[in-house]
């Protein structure tokens, strides 16, 4: 029996508790799915992220009424794991429909299958969470510590395995707030994920017996403590990091809100280029000059509807755009070298520099690519049944080699990343050479006016402030926006909006704690706490 199970009297919030460590069968489902769907409000555009404070607490008394079942409870809690996960990504992940969408006659029929097939998938991760909590679990306040060390490796596991997906990680809870969004720069997204794990589920213990827990009070005491330190540490960072600009750099960033449908159609090539030609070149003010106010013109993710290098009178437009001293980065797809009169089937989603004649100074593909969307698992077999990607490339995208920094002329050295590749934390690196700051172009397009955009830019925010580099952002629909070292946005562009923002390229600062260690000091940490917990539980056996 659990402490709250021996207190069938008391205040409400006892009792429910009590019903909730004693619910079992589609009740106990309901209850981990509600709660997994409310945590969901933590993530952007609601940032509700107090809601925790109610949601975790579940998850714990959930873990709890677990004990009674087989195996030490094991199988109990990875299935409320399971359907607390399942909520939480089906309510954060509801986005993905709106891809499917795009060409429903194509791809409609399966919205439902994508909208509930990748918050199910997840959700494994979370239920291999509980299950390993469940493991190491103790009464008391011990159980809090538990469940933030196996939720956090699970979410480590989802950002890696089967090339990875760590979308919404719990610790993006913490950044919303930009003052507590600066924890980034000490532990890194998966050190706030164990903080917030941690915090969050502390009021659970509240209701624990004092047998278990001689001072309740306690580690929602410390939580609160800890998120208190959090804020001071960040108003501290914030005010010794002023945004401060690199000279003579002038970007301006065209966000030309171009729908699907003429994004990829090859015969609105020319009304495309003629909309980036006249947007790119348009006056923001008096004394605006147009693209001569910019060093760096920059335009989103495979920005036209056709192979740029192929057609050359695209390229002749691009020159004629580009006055003297401005350079191009732009999103394009790019086909392999072939021999003549052979047939293009697989390109790579890249990024081009260009200079002022029309010259291609450098070139990165990207290398991380969106399963389903630029490739398929198992690609020769499932299209030999018919199925395609949505970008509905035969054979699918060609993965790059590797990433690297770019030279860009009168600008310091940059760091690619085209769309998704900027939620990844381990990529935000070029090996020992530091860069000056990061691009990400992408568009989000795909996903209409909903959470996804939001989510998009927040974890681009989150890996300025691990790396201490500024961040530009091309978005075809938006958010477009420059993001200085700390996390703050210098401008910005709103979603489903077309227009050129022009802003000074903030310059980086001195590579904060998590720049220069990386994970490794936080897992070492991380696998004490759990060789701790693990002896702590075999004394109590």
């Amino acid at each position: 029996m659990t402490a709250i199970e021996t207190r069938a009297s008391g205040s409400a919030i006892t009792r429910l508790a009590h019903w909730i460590v004693l619910s079992w069968g589609w009740r106990r489902a309901l209850v981990a799915l509600a709660a997994g769907a409310c945590s969901a409000l933590a993530m952007p555009p609601v940032d509700a992220w107090p809601v925790l404070f109610l949601t975790l607490p579940v998850l714990v008394w959930l873990a709890d009424g677990a004990a009674g079942g087989r195996l030490g409870g094991i199988p109990g809690a990875a299935i409320a794991g399971w359907w607390f996960g399942f909520g939480y990504h089906l309510a954060g992940l509801y986005w993905v429909g709106h891809a499917f969408l795009v060409d429903a006659k194509t791809f409609g029929w399966l919205l439902p299958f994508a909208v509930t097939a990748l918050p199910a998938g997840m959700a494994c991760y979370t239920a291999l969470g509980l299950a390993l909590a469940r493991m190491l679990w103790t009464r008391g306040p011990g159980r809090l510590i538990a469940l933030a060390v196996a939720l956090t490796v699970t979410e480590w596991l989802r950002g890696f395995l089967f090339t990875g997906f760590p979308w919404n990680a719990y610790g993006y809870a913490l950044t919303g707030p930009l003052a507590l969004s600066q924890g980034a720069a000490l532990i890194g997204i998966w050190g706030l994920t164990f903080v917030a794990v941690a915090v969050f589920a502390s009021p659970a213990v509240l209701l624990d017996e004092r047998v278990d827990t001689r001072r309740p009070w306690m580690p929602l005491a410390l939580g609160v403590a800890v998120l208190a330190a959090l804020a001071a540490y960040g108003t501290w960072r914030l005010s010794r990091t002023p945004t401060a600009f690199v000279d003579n750099v002038r970007l301006r960033i065209m966000q030309p809100n171009l729908q699907q449908d003429q994004k990829f159609n090859y015969s609105a090539r020319q009304r495309v280029m003629s909309q980036y030609l006249e947007l790119s070149d348009r006056s923001t003010g008096p004394q605006s000059s147009g693209v001569r106010d910019a060093t760096h013109l920059i335009w989103p993710e495979s920005a036209f509807p056709f192979l740029l290098t192929r057609e050359p009178e695209a390229m002749a437009q691009i020159a004629a755009l580009l006055p003297q001293g401005t350079v191009l980065i732009t999103g394009a797809i790019r086909a392999p070298e072939a021999a003549p009169g052979k047939k293009i089937e697989r390109a790579y989603n890249s990024i081009y520099v260009i200079d002022h004649d029309g010259t291609i100074l450098s070139v990165y593909d990207k290398i991380h690519l969106v399963p389903f969307g630029e490739f398929l698992p198992f690609q020769s077999f499932l299209e030999s049944l018919g199925i395609m990607q949505l970008t509905k490339l035969p054979g699918g995208f060609i993965p790059g080699e590797r990433r690297r920094a770019m030279d860009v002329p009168r600008a310091p050295r940059m760091l690619p990343f085209v769309c998704y590749e900027i939620v990844f934390p381990g990529e935000a690196t070029s090996g020992s050479e530091r860069p000056g700051w990061m691009l990400n172009l992408t568009n989000d397009g795909w996903f209409g006016h909903s959470s996804g955009p939001y989510q998009h830019l927040r974890q681009a925010q989150v890996r300025a402030i691990e790396q201490g580099l500024p961040l530009v952002r091309a978005a075809n629909t938006g958010v477009s926006a420059v993001i200085d070292p700390a996390g703050r946005t210098v401008r910005s562009l709103p979603l489903g909006t077309e227009g050129v923002l022009d802003a000074q390229l903030p310059r980086r600062i001195e590579p904060p704690l998590y720049a220069r260690t990386g994970d490794a000091g936080f897992f070492l940490t991380l696998a004490i706490v759990t060789i701790v917990l693990i002896r702590r539980r075999a004394r109590r056996a």
